[in-house]
C-alpha cells in the first residue's frame, strides 16, 4: 500500500487525513507544494475531464476546478482579439494549450479565482506564464517543460501545488466511498462521450452541424464531472456557463444562463472600453465589471466609489442595451445531466442564445419540452444517458 499524508481533510478539524492505494503505486507525484484534500479531489476529477475532452476532440484541453465542480472547461481553439482582451492575455504568446486554459479560466473569472487547474497535455511555458499571473491553488498535468516548471515553482512564495499524473494510469472498474461509516460501491462511469451520441434528434429542426456536435460533447463531458443537478452552456469550444449542485433543474439553467450572459456582456463595447485606474488588479477589475453589469450597478457608479475603480465615470449599461446585446448571442449549445421536466428550461435557455440541446429525455412532459424547442426552431437530441455525479 502506498499513501500520502495530508495536512487535514475538508476542514482543519478533520484529522488525520491521507490518500492511499491498497494495491499498486499512487498515480501522482507531487513536484512542488503540499496539496490538500479538496485540492486532490479537484485535481483528479479535473484530470478525468480534460483527458476525455482531448480524446473526444483531439485538441488540448483545460479545466478550472473549484470545490469539486468545474468553473470552466475548454479546448485549444485560437482566441479572437476580443476574447484575448476579456481574458487579459493580450500581447502574450499563446500555444493551443495556453488558449485552452485562457478560455477555461476566462469564462467565469469570478468562480475561477483560486482554482485548481487540470491540463490534458504537458504544461508549456506559454500556459505557465498565464497561470503565473492568476490566483490559483495548484495544477495537475501529465508533465511540465523545464521552463514551465521553473515559472510555476515561483508561485505562492514557492508553495504552489504542482502534481504530475501518470497519463497511462487506469483505475479499477469498481469504486468505493464511505459516508457515515457506510461503504458505497459502484462501477465507474466509463461512458465514452463523443459526437456520435447526438443522432436521436427529436425536434422538427434536425440540422446539427459538426461544430455543434463538438460543443454538445464538451457540455456532456463537463457535466460528467460536475456535481448534480447540472447544466452546461458551450460556445465555440468552451463552456461559458456551468450551473452545478442545484436541487431544481430550472435553477441550474438560470444560474448557468446568467453566467453565459455575463460572459457575453463582457464583450460589449461599453465594458471593453471601461477605463480602469492604473494599477487596479485583474480580480478587482473582474469584481467591478460584475457589479457594473448587474442590478447593483449604482453601487460602483456612486460618487466617491467609481473614482476608486475608473479614471472616468462609466455610462450606465442599461437593461435595454444589455438585452439588445444578448439577443446577438446565437448558436449556443446546452447540455443537461438529466431530463428537462418542463419547457421553462428551454424558454430560459433561449434568452442566452441556445440553439442546440442534448439531454437524456424520459420525462413524462417530453412532448411539452419538444414543443417548446420547436417553437424556437431549436435542435434537440435525446441521448438516453443520465450523467449524475456526486
Amino acid at each position: 500500500m502506498t499513501e500520502m499524508e495530508l495536512k487535514y481533510g475538508c476542514n482543519p478539524n478533520q484529522k488525520p487525513s491521507r490518500i492511499f492505494m491498497e494495491d499498486g503505486e499512487l498515480p501522482i507525484k507531487v513536484l512542488n507544494g503540499r496539496p490538500g484534500y479538496i485540492n486532490l479531489l479537484d485535481a483528479l476529477n479535473g484530470w478525468q475531464l480534460v483527458k476525455e475532452l482531448k480524446k473526444a476532440t483531439s485538441l488540448p484541453a483545460a479545466t478550472s476546478f473549484k470545490h469539486v465542480s468545474p468553473a470552466g472547461a475548454a479546448i485549444g481553439l485560437p482566441l479572437s482579439d476580443t476574447l484575448k482582451k476579456i481574458y487579459f492575455v493580450e500581447g502574450m504568446e499563446l500555444s493551443p494549450l495556453a488558449c485552452a486554459y485562457a478560455r477555461a479560466r476566462g469564462a467565469d473569472r469570478m468562480s475561477s479565482f483560486g482554482d485548481y487547474i487540470s491540463l490534458s497535455d504537458v504544461c508549456d511555458i506559454q500556459t505557465a506564464k498565464i497561470i503565473a499571473r492568476e490566483v490559483s491553488d495548484g495544477i495537475i498535468a501529465p508533465g511540465y517543460t523545464e521552463e514551465a516548471l521553473e515559472v510555476l515553482k515561483k508561485k505562492k512564495k514557492g508553495n504552489y501545488n504542482i502534481i504530475q499524473i501518470d497519463e497511462n494510469y487506469t483505475p479499477a472498474p469498481i469504486e468505493h466511498k464511505q459516508v457515515f461509516g457506510v461503504t458505497f460501491e459502484q462501477g465507474r462511469n466509463e461512458l465514452d462521450i463523443n459526437t456520435q451520441m447526438f443522432t436521436n434528434v427529436v425536434t422538427k429542426n434536425k440540422e446539427l452541424p459538426d461544430n455543434a456536435k463538438i460543443d454538445l460533447a464538451i457540455a456532456m463531458i463537463t457535466l460528467k464531472y460536475t456535481q448534480s443537478n447540472s447544466v452546461c452552456y458551450v460556445k465555440d469550444g468552451q463552456a461559458i456557463g456551468i450551473g452545478a449542485g442545484q436541487q431544481s433543474r430550472i435553477h441550474c439553467t438560470r444560474l448557468a444562463g446568467n453566467k453565459a450572459d455575463i460572459w457575453w456582456l463582457r464583450q460589449h463595447e461599453k465594458v471593453l472600453n471601461l477605463d480602469f485606474v492604473d494599477g487596479l488588479g485583474r480580480a478587482d477589475r473582474d469584481n467591478a465589471i460584475d457589479v457594473y453589469i448587474s442590478d447593483e450597478h449604482d453601487d460602483v457608479l456612486a460618487e466617491g466609489v467609481w473614482q476608486t475603480k475608473f479614471k472616468t465615470k462609466p455610462e450606465v449599461f442599461t437593461k435595454e442595451e444589455q438585452r439588445e446585446w444578448l439577443d446577438k448571442l446565437q448558436n449556443v449549445a446546452l447540455g443537461s445531466d438529466a431530463f428537462f421536466p418542463f419547457g421553462d428550461n428551454i424558454e430560459r435557455a433561449k434568452k442566452s442564445g441556445v440553439k442546440y440541446i442534448a439531454q437524456p429525455g424520459g420525462s413524462v412532459r417530453d412532448d411539452n419540452v419538444i414543443e417548446t424547442c420547436d417553437k424556437h426552431d431549436m435542435v434537440m437530441a435525446f441521448t438516453g444517458i443520465r450523467l449524475f455525479h456526486h
